[in-house]
């Protein structure tokens, strides 16, 4: 898992409330558990003007011009603002791969789907709790100013916007840690590998009959 301290980045604006998993990587895309390749599929639906299936050659799809992710003013934003219950719906690990193989890294909401919420530490990325007036300004000022670009501290848990202003955001210590290290949950294992290695070694010797 890709480790996450501080980042300065631009913002994708995806003024929706309730995208659910099915909205953020539709279900014929599941087809597949490499946790990479899923970025050119994510909002699918509402990207292309077309009706997508896997294998299709997305680059020659006709785009939707009015799909925020589409426009040239956001390209390479890694921040996705959104709006409450972000994540809602199944529980598909697919969503925040699909946001990760975009390239966000952050995304931000006055609230998120329980399952999704987890599932982004899992993954390397970072989902952050705002007030929902927070979030509502942070969308007007990136409206009014293109190249808007946010930075994100997890050390200090803050979101501080280009004129200083700071938001903390609150995460617990072992999220932290973990996005910090970069470990998933066979990251945080393999930290104890020397004592599982002598647990195992000790059993071994005590039990051979186990290993016949």
């Amino acid at each position: 898992m890709k480790a996450f301290n501080s980042l300065n980045a631009l913002v994708c604006p995806l003024d929706r409330a309730n995208v659910d998993t099915d909205a953020i990587i539709p279900k014929q895309f599941l087809k597949s558990i490499k946790r990479a390749g899923f970025g050119p599929n994510l909002f699918d639906e509402w990207r292309y003007l077309d009706h997508g299936e896997p294998g299709m050659d997305n680059s020659v799809r006709p785009l939707n011009p009015d799909f925020v992710l589409n426009s040239p003013r956001y390209a390479g934003a890694e921040v996705l603002l959104a709006r409450e219950n972000f994540g809602c719906g199944s529980s598909r690990e697919h969503a925040p791969w699909a946001l990760e193989d975009q390239g966000f890294r952050v995304v931000i909401a006055p609230s998120f789907a329980d399952i999704f919420f987890n599932n982004c530490y899992k993954n390397g990325l970072l989902p952050i709790v705002l007030a929902a007036d927070v979030v509502d300004r942070l969308f007007a000022e990136c409206e009014a100013n293109e190249g808007y670009s946010l930075n994100i501290d997890l050390p200090a848990q803050t979101v501080t916007t280009p004129d200083g202003t700071a938001f903390t955001f609150d995460i617990t210590e072992h999220r932290k840690h973990c996005l910090l290290g970069g470990l998933d949950e066979i990251g945080l294992t393999l930290q104890h590998a020397d004592e599982i290695r002598a647990y195992e070694t000790k059993r071994r010797a005590s039990q051979p009959w186990l290993f016949a």
